[in-house]
This record gives C-alpha cells, sequence and structure tokens, in this order.
C-alpha cells in the first residue's frame, strides 16, 4: 500500500522549509523513525525522521529545493514491511555478483525491523521514538557503497574499487557538517569513507580534503581553509552568476526570517541605546588567573562569560530590562528567569539561542554553556526550541574588533547589550594616567518598557561587576 508523508510544521509555524540533503533513495527499506532528511527552516536545519517502514517509492522534492508545509515529500510502499519487507527478490541482485556478495546481501537484507518499529508513525516532535537514545542509522543497499572497512583498505584502493563485499549490515549515518557535506559532493567524496576526526566522530573539512588527496577523487576544489572557514561556509541557498560583475543569491532560511524579525523589532519596539566606556582591567586579570588555574584548564571562560554573570547579577536589579509586551493582553510581562540569548554569526545567519535560566548558573557553567551554543551553532546544528523564549539577549561585537554598535532588540525581549574590543589604552586610575584595558558597553532597550534612568542604572550595575569583579559578591 503506498503512503504519502507530507512536510510537516516542524513547531515553529513556518510555511515552509528547504530540502538541504536526502538521507535516503528511491528503493530504500527504511524504518520507522529512521532519518530520511535534512530540512532547513527559517531558524534551524531540522533532522526528518521517517513516519513508516518500508519501501521507499519515490521523493518528490530535490535538495536545495523550498516545499511548502503540507505538500507530499516523499511516498512509500508499505506494504514491502508487512511481508517480509527484508526479503530481497532474486530479480534484485545485480548480474555478477559474487556468491560471498551474494550472502553478505543477504544478510544486510533479512536485518528485521524490530517489533517496537511497527508501532504507529512517531512524527516529528510527537513522542519518543521506539529507539530512543540511539543515534539514526542508515540500513544498507543492495550494490551500496557506503561501508567504513578496514582504514588500510580504505586509503590504499580508489573510491570505485569498493566491493559490495565491504558492505556492513548496518551502517551508521556519517556525521558532518552542511559545507562538509557540500565540499564532499564538489570533491567526489563519499563521506561514508571518510575517517572523522572532529569531535564525537564529526567528519571535518581536513578530513574530507585529506581522503580526497590520497584516493586521488576528483571535482572542482573549494576555498582553502584560509579563505572561507568551515563552520561558516555553508550560504542560505547556491549564488546565481548573471554576469561578471553581478551575483545573486535567493533570499531563503535563517537570513530570511532573520532580516524579517529584525524589521519587525525596529519598527515595532522605540529603539533607544545609551553606551557605557568601563576600565575592566581587573575582569582581564581574573580571566588570566582563572585561564593559568589548571583544575579549569577544560573551561573557557572569557570577558564574554564574566559579561553574561554581570548582565544575570543586573537583570535581578532591574525586572524591567527582562520584561516583553503584551499588545493583545495590554500587560507588561516580567520574567522571573532569565533566557539569556548570546548572538552567534553563522553562514547561514545570525542565531540567536539561549541559555536557560542562565540566572542559576555560576561563571564557570556559563562559560560552558555560551562554549556549547556557539559550537553547535557554527555546525548548523541549533534548534529551533533553542532560538525560542529568550528573555535578554548579548551580542559580541568585540570579537570582530568593534568597539561598539546599536544593536537591534531580538524581537519579544526588552533589551540587548553589545559588548565592544577590550583596548589597552591610557586612563585615569587612582589620580594618575596608566595603560589600562577598556572596553565600551552599548545597551539597546525598548523605550515602552525601560525609561531611560532605568536602562542607565543596569548599564552602570552592569560595568560596576566588570570594572570591578568583587562587586559581583554585593548583588543579587
Amino acid at each position: 500500500m503506498m503512503q504519502d508523508f507530507l512536510l510537516p510544521d516542524l513547531g515553529e509555524g513556518l510555511p515552509e522549509a528547504e530540502l538541504v540533503t536526502w538521507l535516503v533513495a528511491e528503493g530504500d527499506e527504511v524504518s520507522l523513525n529512521q532519518t530520511i532528511a535534512e530540512v532547513e527552516t527559517a531558524k534551524a536545519v531540522v533532522e526528518l525522521p521517517s513516519p513508516f517502514a518500508g519501501r521507499v517509492a519515490t521523493l518528490h522534492a530535490a535538495e536545495g529545493e523550498v516545499i511548502a508545509v503540507g505538500s507530499v515529500l516523499i511516498s512509500f510502499d508499505v506494504a514491502g514491511a508487512d511481508a517480509p519487507a527484508h526479503d530481497v527478490p532474486a530479480t534484485e541482485t545485480p548480474v555478477g555478483e559474487t556468491a560471498e556478495a551474494a550472502e553478505i546481501a543477504s544478510a544486510v537484507a533479512t536485518d528485521a525491523v524490530p517489533e517496537d518499529a511497527r508501532a504507529e508513525p512517531n512524527l516529528v516532535g510527537y513522542g519518543a521514538s521506539p529507539r530512543a537514545g540511539s543515534r539514526p542509522q542508515r540500513r544498507a543497499r543492495v550494490g551500496a557503497r557506503q561501508a567504513r572497512t578496514d582504514t588500510a583498505v580504505l586509503e590504499a584502493a580508489p573510491h570505485d574499487a569498493i566491493q559490495l563485499g565491504d558492505v556492513e549490515q548496518v551502517v551508521e549515518r556519517p556525521r558532518s557538517t552542511p559545507p562538509v557535506r557540500a565540499l564532499a559532493k564538489q570533491l567526489g567524496v563519499d563521506l561514508a569513507l571518510v575517517e572523522p576526526t572532529g569531535p564525537t566522530d564529526l567528519i571535518t573539512r581536513a578530513d574530507v580534503e585529506a581522503y580526497a588527496e590520497r584516493v586521488g577523487a576528483t571535482g572542482a576544489v573549494a576555498p582553502a581553509a584560509s579563505t572561507v572557514d568551515a563552520a561558516d561556509a555553508a550560504p542560505d541557498a547556491p549564488p546565481r552568476e548573471v554576469d561578471a560583475r553581478t551575483t545573486r543569491i535567493p533570499i531563503r532560511g535563517v537570513r530570511k526570517h532573520t532580516a524579517a524579525a529584525m524589521v519587525q523589532s525596529a519598527f515595532t519596539a522605540p529603539h533607544v541605546t545609551t553606551f557605557l566606556t568601563v576600565d575592566v582591567t581587573a575582569t582581564t586579570e581574573l580571566v588570566a588567573s582563572l585561564k593559568a588555574d589548571r583544575s579549569l584548564q577544560d573551561h573557557r571562560i572569557g570577558v564574554l562569560a564574566v559579561a553574561a554573570k554581570a548582565v544575570c547579577l543586573a537583570l535581578g536589579r532591574h525586572p524591567e530590562l527582562n520584561s516583553a509586551w503584551d499588545e493583545a493582553a495590554g500587560e507588561i510581562v516580567q520574567h522571573h528567569y532569565v533566557n539569556l540569548g548570546i548572538a552567534a554569526a553563522t553562514g547561514r545567519g545570525l542565531v540567536v539561542p539561549n541559555i536557560r535560566d542562565a540566572q542559576e548558573l555560576t561563571l564557570v557553567e556559563l562559560a560552558d554553556s555560551i562554549r556549547t551554543l556557539a559550537e553547535t551553532a557554527r555546525a548548523g546544528k541549533t534548534s529551533p526550541a533553542d532560538m525560542a523564549g529568550g528573555t535578554f539577549s548579548i551580542t559580541n561585537v568585540g570579537v570582530f574588533g568593534v568597539d561598539a554598535g546599536t544593536p537591534i532588540l531580538n524581537p519579544g525581549e526588552a533589551g540587548i547589550l553589545a559588548v565592544g574590543a577590550v583596548r589597552r589604552r591610557p586612563w585615569e586610575h587612582r589620580g594618575a594616567i596608566a595603560l589600562r584595558d577598556v572596553m565600551t558597553l552599548a545597551l539597546s532597550f525598548d523605550h515602552r518598557l525601560v525609561d531611560g534612568e532605568q536602562g542607565s542604572k543596569f548599564l552602570v550595575d552592569v560595568g560596576d561587576v566588570l570594572s570591578e569583579p568583587g562587586r559581583a559578591m554585593l548583588l543579587r
């Protein structure tokens, strides 16, 4: 029986999504909740699980295509999973296949679907997977060349020399980022054959380039890592060259959503920005001492983490900055928790994931959370849920060597703090001029919610903690 899978609403109420990568092909046997594709909403790249166990009959969209929610994405022959879906007809055995390869293919095909995988379809966001806690796997097909065999064999043989006999019974889908997959496609490299060296078995750009060099894979070479960062290299969509002087890039995905949100924020909330330049020498000395502490060597505690702690403390004293304007209800909503957004610039656009209940975290925990959010964002793995429900945001423009700016509010929030670069400057200190570490802070706030006095006092409290971190002991 044929079953169509319609692209679901992925929980954000967004009308469309872009198909990034198919992880199955027509004719594949898939199990319930097996990851079949990656789609990009206006906020994040999302893995899409299969709602059926059966054979893939038709793929209704091509990679890079924008699909409306509710449109048919893929069709399954579910009847193939009822009868032993794992029985492969003799006609599917490739001509000239060896007895050994046929035996292996039979073993692959007869790896039966677990009983619990025959339950009702489990769509995105509804209930747990029958294999909860396990990573999604793709079942190997007859004739597939995607198994990892002994590393020495793979390094010695060209890509096309891998035989069917090398196929394992179940092949785990290789982990990589969209830019790395794009590079692999350009170079003609099968990611399943690449040995990962990144964290948690993540295949990096260097892994793909090294493999391509070893086996002599061909294809157009992507820009060098020195000119395009591997984590930020994926555009929202392929650019289109109009002539030698013009390139047009489709506005899609995260960049499209960010543009709409910023326009809405700029023309809805009356923005006010105020600035404060502070001597942060005591903070930089504190950071240096923490970095020298061997017990903290696994934690990257920087000035941004101290600023985040200062913001959490100051929000407790100035709840107006941790509020939201509810136009429909005619109310101001004050939050008694801090979901602290950290703006992250990626090749897909600006994303602002937030740290839940940041007010409860220590300085070390905040530093670890910021690091995790940044790494996840650069890998393109930030989920829509991670970007929802923020109450206040920080943008670190100092990392780009910028002193200050006038940041636009994240929609629904009352304030955003821009943290500038730390500069070594002549500064008045204890009645004399000395070289000190100086930083400019810029606070934008919604003037419907926050008066100038309240915004200024909040900014001064943040500055006081950065100029004298010991003051944090006095705040709560």
